[in-house]
């Protein structure tokens, strides 16, 4: 049996550039793209008082090597196949199969592993190795999306509750789960995501009525986006609907 691995609007890759233009267009992009909004404010905080070694699965293009500190000992790792989905070869990332973690036993303070479990054919078996390489004590960082839509095709595989991860991530001595999001943002990133599309249809015929069918939806998408922001101040909305998790694990020490 086939499967149609197309999709209409893929994922642009999160990449951090230095100076101050690069600084303005990534600030606009955390204002519109609420999964990157909220799983920075699930890694900042936890991310800055970092220290030692840290290895970063399924890094991309490295966002969120800038919130730590410059004397952490980063290490990327990521599959080959990250470059057909928009990502750079950067020469300094250690490539891996996906599943086994090259390194040996217990020698990464922290882990890191951002929006990548859905991507992994045995995440179970990932989750395993990172328990492996990480330092008796040490902390694995983890978020994953729960509304999204299907991207990367055809490396998309899973979608995790709460009560799954539980599950995934039971050999760790301390597990915290926190929610990235409400419903109102998740109501508000599908909005913003369908105006895109329709503003970029497959056949350009098609802006016929994909184009005004985007304008019309527009003030709605950007009414949304504002009401989510201010759900996430404040502390609004319904957490059993969220954009994602955030998994902060710690290995017993013994």
């Amino acid at each position: 049996m086939s499967v149609d691995a197309t999709e209409e609007f893929k994922p642009i890759p999160v990449r951090k550039g230095s100076g101050p233009l690069h600084s303005l267009l990534y600030g606009l992009r955390l204002i519109v793209d609420l999964q990157l909004l909220t799983c920075t404010r699930f890694l900042r905080p936890r991310l800055e008082p970092v220290e030692g070694t840290i290895l970063d699965v399924g890094c991309g293009e490295m966002p969120f090597r800038s919130l730590m500190r410059p004397q952490v000992r980063y290490t990327g790792l990521d599959v080959p196949q990250a470059t057909s989905f928009g990502m750079r070869d950067h020469k300094e990332i250690v490539a891996f199969d996906g599943t086994t973690i090259p390194f040996p036993d217990a020698c990464f303070d922290t882990l890191l592993c951002t929006e990548v479990l859905e991507h992994a054919v045995d995440p179970v078996t990932l989750i395993a190795e990172m328990h492996r390489v990480l330092r008796p004590g040490g902390t694995l960082l983890v978020t994953v999306p729960f509304a999204a839509r299907v991207h990367h095709a055809p490396y998309d595989f899973n979608r995790f509750t709460r009560f799954r991860l539980v599950a995934m991530f039971s050999a760790f001595d301390e597990l915290e789960i926190l929610e990235r999001g409400n419903d109102i943002a998740v109501i508000a990133n599908k909005l913003i995501v369908l105006c895109v599309r329709l503003a970029k249809p497959k056949k350009i015929r098609d802006l016929l009525w994909t184009g005004p069918l985007s304008v019309l939806l527009a003030p709605c998408a950007i009414v949304a986006l504002l009401s989510a922001h201010l759900s996430l101040c404040i502390g609004a909305g319904s957490k059993n609907d969220p954009l994602g998790y955030g998994v902060v694990a710690r290995k017993s020490p013994k």
